[in-house]
């Protein structure tokens, strides 16, 4: 007499519709190699390697530095640069970059680059020249292209440290005066300064700041950021202006961001101000404190629009 299928021969012939029984559809694609890897020396004892994102079908969580094939450093998706320490001075050097998603899966190797350390510098107390005459242009709604005047240094420049909001982004050679920015958002304020630093890790003061505003995405409408924002500090206090964006209606709120965090909500009544608008804010930090402004309206639609430039202040 035959014996009806058991419960798990039933339920296991039902998966076999979809997918092998006893498993689930699995990962197994690599993701792409990282492009455009870069590897600089810092000072005669780092390099900062850097690249661009990776893509996979699912998504990439993480990229794995690897040096002649040794696995130095293992990094966020969120990261695209680091710094590898403690390196032999005049001594040669390849990197390579895998990207890892969440199935384990890594990329190919990207293409491996040579980089050699500089010799071990003399003492040095001075940290370079400010760079000078930055300046910019947005290519397209992704990419901005930067260029500067070459600072000084008693010893030599090693390297330029492109800052996006006080945060580095990028750095190239000390012998290059041009930089090409990539991974921007479209439609996007971004303000841009480099500073240039020497072979014993010393760093000059920003450069001037440049502000560049990447293009708008197909269908998305103009830039909503506050424009023209000036900062100015006297004893204890900083006086902010600025022209809030063209809206179409009253613009009567503003946040207000200090060191990238919100700091207050600036509320005009019924009326507020027509073309340029101000405020003044007390700080009661020591002489010498940094701060970084930047602010965004809210639109009449209640929502809260692009944020304006950052400008930097230091308190008197």
């Amino acid at each position: 007499m035959q014996r009806p299928p058991t419960i798990p021969a039933l339920a296991c012939a039902a998966a076999l519709l979809l997918t092998a029984c006893g498993g689930e559809d699995k990962d197994t694609e690599n993701p792409s190699t990282p492009a455009r890897v870069t590897a600089q020396a810092g000072s005669a004892t780092s390099v900062h390697v850097m690249w661009e994102q990776a893509t996979d079908n699912e998504a990439v969580i993480g990229y794995e530095v690897f040096q002649q094939g040794t696995r130095v450093k293992s990094l966020p998706a969120t990261r695209h640069m680091v710094d590898i320490d403690r390196l032999s001075p005049q001594t040669a050097y390849s990197f390579t970059v895998r990207a890892r998603d969440a199935a384990g899966n890594l990329s190919t190797p990207s293409a491996a680059v040579p980089v050699t350390t500089p010799a071990p510098t003399p003492e040095d107390h001075q940290a370079p020249s400010r760079p000078l005459k930055l300046r910019g242009r947005a290519e397209g709604s992704r990419e901005a292209v930067l260029s500067w005047a070459r600072a000084a240094d008693d010893v030599g420049v090693t390297s330029y440290d492109i800052y996006q909001e006080d945060s580095r982004i990028h750095s190239v050679s000390g012998t290059e005066t041009t930089a090409r920015v990539t991974g921007l958002r479209p439609g996007t304020v971004y303000t841009f300064t480099v500073r240039a630093r020497d072979a014993a890790e010393k760093s000059s003061p920003d450069s001037n700041a440049v502000d560049l505003t990447t293009a708008s995405a197909p269908g998305k409408g103009p830039s909503t950021a506050p424009t023209d924002l000036k900062a100015t500090t006297r004893k204890g206090n900083v006086d902010l202006s600025w022209t809030p964006p063209p809206t179409g209606g009253p613009v009567k709120e503003h946040q207000l961001f200090l060191n990238g965090k919100l700091a207050t909500t600036i509320v005009w009544g019924a009326a507020p101000p027509t073309g340029k608008a101000t405020y003044t804010f007390m700080v009661t930090d020591k002489p010498g404190t940094r701060y970084s402004v930047k602010l965004r309206a809210k639109l009449p639609d209640g929502k809260w629009g692009d944020f304006s430039a950052q400008r930097t202040v230091v308190v008197r």
